[in-house]
């Protein structure tokens, strides 16, 4: 089990070499495609490169519950006006939920014997001609290798949040 620091070092050495030119969609679910090329810690030389797919399940909306009345015992009556501005203001602090599904089975791995910049020159250079929209390209820590993954599904949310906050107050499921 990864300590703190294993972590923390995992998290200041994750850099997404190439990031999917799609976003998260916000009525389905997206599927992306991942290459994690780490160095490996007891070979000179040689880099593991990782490939698998993650789907980001489509968000949810999650709304505070609208309780019928509110009691607000000990309280003036003047309480009473913020009761009901709670009522009409609670749809506001919606929030959306991203899941997403990871496959171990859907994870191949290799072992090459090049250096890091080869190896990413090649993957670069191989989307540049496929054209893959919903590839990324990620250089990570080889122990940790997940959690660097982690680290790029959190940045897709924090890209993809406000695309998906406009496209559902567009129709009308927001205020």
């Amino acid at each position: 089990m990864p300590t703190e620091f294993d972590i923390q070092y995992a998290l200041e050495n994750t850099q997404v070499l190439h990031e999917p030119d799609r976003r998260i969609d916000t009525f389905g679910s997206t599927h992306f495609e991942f290459q994690i090329v780490t160095e490996l810690m007891d070979t000179v030389g040689a880099v593991r490169v990782r490939e698998g797919r993650i789907e980001a399940e489509k968000p949810l909306i999650l709304r505070p519950e609208l309780p019928g009345q509110f009691d607000f015992e000990g309280f003036g009556p003047e309480v009473a006006g913020f009761g009901e501005f709670l009522r009409d203001n609670l749809h506001k602090l919606a929030i959306l939920k991203y899941g997403f599904k990871f496959r171990k089975g859907d994870i191949s791995e290799q072992i090459i014997h090049e250096s890091m910049e080869e190896v990413t020159g090649k993957l670069l250079a191989n989307i540049r001609s496929s054209g893959n929209p919903m590839r990324a390209v990620i250089q990570g820590v080889d122990d940790t290798w997940e959690i660097c993954l982690l680290k790029f599904t959190v940045e897709m949310i924090e890209k993809s949040q406000n695309i998906n906050l406009f496209d559902f107050k567009r129709r009308g499921l927001l205020g």
